[in-house]
């Protein structure tokens, strides 16, 4: 195992709470913890609330990986039992609730796109409900025991619910409760999460002192920001890169970041230690860097870690071509229609789009070119005497041909 001072830098890098206090506390019984030499159990837990798992949600996982790495016990939780009541922390009102079913199948797309990151021979996995399942009320009344309703009240979701009159409901507040428990039950010695699950996070510490354990450690993490620069990343807004989308298409998306992100996503989502981020850090500073060029290298990074290095090469001479020296790929998919055919339906049934309402929806939006030039109308109709190309947005392309066998394909 490496020396401390070598293993700071790394485990801290990204950490952030928005309390000094908060950070020297928390580094300092890091470092404590570091200097016992043996491996620490660190958890992070992951309510499966959607299937897909966006760069956002890799952050933790980045972390956990640079735990296996050195050394340590790195579990992955899968909240199959807090996602029954969804976590509060970042909402503005309460989620909904979803079934046993639904948890079970996100459950195991978490897990399969987790291992892209995760090194799979060392992660270990657990579900919450081997535990909370089992608790009984006389355990719940226990812990709500050690802390107050203004203590809760006191959480900036909630306060603010509180102040506008939205109705906050008394299962919201069991969710800390679960969650710090899961840290009593794994007796971890340090948890992770984003910077608005601290408050759950420090439950988890209060209770493993109740239960006579030594109190975990917290890393909190900022929210990502997607690829508008502002917004948190969300599939809802629209502005996210989801770690299953294609090489072309993810190494796009990163491509589109506005520039003054760049070192956020280094320092979150990326393999680069603190020593490799300083000096691109010092490049754009002084402008020995160009930011198109370390934005390039970002998005082979990103590329690389989900798809591998040859496809995160094949996506950059993708992009060149497409955007760099204005061709159009040439390993476009082809689709064949018979006949004058109505763009909404050649959209849908090629594949460009994943219905005709999204369809009509870019369409509207400007969205669509055909042979170059902009769809007006969704009445429009598309004949194809040899070949042309339908192009939707920046990055997708299909070349449509003429049916030879009567029917479309």
């Amino acid at each position: 195992m490496k020396p401390v001072d070598e293993q700071m830098p790394i485990l801290m890098q990204g950490v952030e709470y928005g309390d000094p206090q908060m950070q020297e506390t928390m580094e300092a019984e890091l470092r404590e913890r570091l200097a016992e030499g043996r491996p620490l159990r660190v958890y992070c837990g992951y309510d499966p609330t959607s299937p897909d798992l966006t760069l956002g949600h890799t952050i933790t996982m980045r972390k956990l990986r640079q735990f296996q790495d050195l050394g340590h016990e790195a579990i992955f939780l899968i909240g199959d039992f807090t996602g029954l009541v969804g976590d509060p922390s970042d909402k503005g009102s309460a989620r909904r609730q979803q079934t046993s079913e639904e948890l079970a199948k996100k459950a195991q797309t978490y897990v399969d796109q987790a291992f892209k990151i995760l090194d799979p021979e060392k992660a270990i996995i657990r579900r919450n409900s081997e535990w909370l399942s089992k608790l009984t009320f006389v355990d719940l009344i226990d812990m709500a025991s050690h802390f107050t309703v203004q203590q809760f009240l006191a959480r900036e979701n909630f306060s603010r619910r509180h102040a506008s009159g939205d109705p906050i409901w008394l299962h919201e507040f069991l969710y800390a409760l679960m969650q710090g428990r899961d840290a009593v039950a794994m007796e971890t010695d340090v948890q992770l999460g984003g910077t608005e699950q601290l408050f759950n996070l420090l439950v988890g510490r209060k209770l493993q002192e109740v239960f006579g354990q030594k109190p975990q450690i917290c890393l909190t993490f900022p929210i990502l920001v997607g690829t508008d620069g502002y917004l948190r990343m969300s599939k809802t807004t629209g502005n996210y890169i989801g770690i299953d989308e294609p090489p072309e298409e993810m190494y796009g998306k990163v491509m589109s970041l506005p520039d003054h992100v760049m070192l956020d996503y280094y320092t979150l989502v990326t393999r680069y230690t603190p020593d490799q981020i300083a000096p691109i850090k010092k490049g754009l500073a002084d402008g020995s860097l160009h930011p198109r060029d370390v934005k390039m290298e970002l998005a082979r990074e990103i590329v690389s870690i989900f798809h591998g290095d040859e496809a995160a090469q094949t996506a950059e001479d993708h992009f060149r071509t497409v955007f760099q020296e204005r061709d159009l790929p040439p390993d476009m998919p082809e689709y064949a229609i018979e006949g004058p055919t109505n763009i909404i339906d050649v959209l849908a049934a090629s594949g460009l789009t994943s219905s005709k309402g999204e369809a009509r929806r870019l369409i509207q939006q400007g969205g669509v070119r055909l042979d170059g030039e902009k769809i007006e109308s969704i009445e429009d109709v598309v004949t194809v005497e040899d070949e042309a190309v339908l192009q939707v947005g920046k990055r997708k392309f299909v070349r449509l041909v003429a049916s030879t066998d009567g029917e479309s394909s």
